[in-house]
């Protein structure tokens, strides 16, 4: 299929239907490789003594302050969990900022505090970075770009290949939060919540459990697109059908009113702190106790299990006792939430 769009629209942005085609259709066709056709969130390879991995991204969120983060806090914790998530010890990020002229200088100063003490927090460094300014009216204050390397110690590379038949489904808690409170700030909406970002970085909880247990198969933080675009890419990539129970996943009473009045629905809505993570069923017990003792982690639950084989299929089993399909998006809910 050719890609035929003539310009760049937002939806092309957004991790939905859109954002698979843009990449499938025209990135991969001029710059597809071994590594990069993975797609996953970051990419692992060999240098002559270890297993790295690297990633890269960009924040354009809007607002840049919201409830329980900014967008300094959020630029290292996205990079630091896209590391994680391949079971990387995360270890050198880069920092690029984009600044609009007349952007406050006050403002500046608190999102690098943030990105300090984030960076702090998650035991990396600022390695590398780059600073442009464009004129007034050009980049909405700021954007930032962080890359991350990552160490792969004892060769143990996660991967959806690795997924069985009868693993559980974990995550390590409520859904939503992010992508509601950055909501709430938007002129168009406005509504009062007392929702935080859960905007945090998990390597040193992933290493927690990476240590404690052999059984894990594979993780994915559920960003753009939810957690229901990673469950359903989990079950693509490893040719697995997914069941997944609505009484399990945990969500605040509060997110639940919230996206019923606005029509939204809180499975494909983004998080930054939440990881899914995909262990043996053996395993499940010692991986829950240890997310469950984490500050990060203390609402995880089992949401789910693999099933048989299949093209990649993900069923929503309802409180009512019927089940549906979940299938990526047109289109996100909620643009430039990260």
């Amino acid at each position: 299929m050719a890609f035929n769009e003539k310009t760049i629209q937002m939806h092309h942005g957004d991790g939905g239907f859109k954002t698979s085609e843009l990449i499938d259709e025209l990135i991969l066709k001029y710059l597809g490789n071994d590594i990069l056709r993975d797609l996953d969130d970051s990419a692992v390879f060999k240098s002559k003594s270890d297993i790295l991995s690297y990633t890269t991204d960009s924040y354009v969120i809007s607002p840049i302050f919201f409830p329980g983060a900014d967008i300094g806090r959020l630029s290292v914790c996205g990079t630091v969990n896209d590391l994680s998530t391949s079971g990387s010890v995360p270890a050198y990020l880069s920092l690029s900022l984009i600044l609009e002229e007349g952007f406050a200088i006050d403002d500046l100063k608190t999102i690098l505090k943030s990105i300090k003490e984030t960076s702090k927090e998650a035991g990396v460094k600022i390695i590398t970075g780059d600073i442009k300014v464009v004129p007034r009216g050009l980049a909405d204050g700021i954007y930032i770009n962080t890359s991350g390397i990552g160490f792969i110690k004892n060769g143990r590379i996660l991967s959806s290949k690795n997924i069985h038949e009868g693993d559980l489904i974990i995550i390590n808690g409520t859904i939503g939060d992010h992508g509601l409170a950055v909501l709430s700030q938007r002129k168009e909406f406005d509504f009062k919540t007392s929702l935080k970002s859960d905007c945090a970085p998990l390597n040193n909880m992933i290493a927690e459990i990476m240590a404690a247990s052999k059984g894990i198969r594979s993780l994915r933080d559920a960003t753009r697109g939810g957690a229901a675009t990673v469950l359903i890419e989990f079950s693509k990539k490893s040719k697995k059908t997914f069941n997944i129970f609505e009484e399990k996943i945990p969500i605040k009473e509060e997110s639940i009113g919230i996206c019923d009045f606005l029509g939204l629905d809180p499975l494909y809505i983004a998080n930054e702190g939440k990881m899914i993570i995909i262990v043996s069923k053996d395993d499940s017990k010692t991986v829950l106790d240890i997310l469950r003792a984490n500050k990060y982690g203390k609402d995880s639950a089992v949401i789910g299990q693999v099933g048989q084989d299949s093209d990649g299929l993900v069923l929503y089993n309802t409180v009512m006792g019927t089940k549906r399909m979940l299938d990526v998006q047109y289109s996100e809910q909620l643009p430039r939430i990260c």
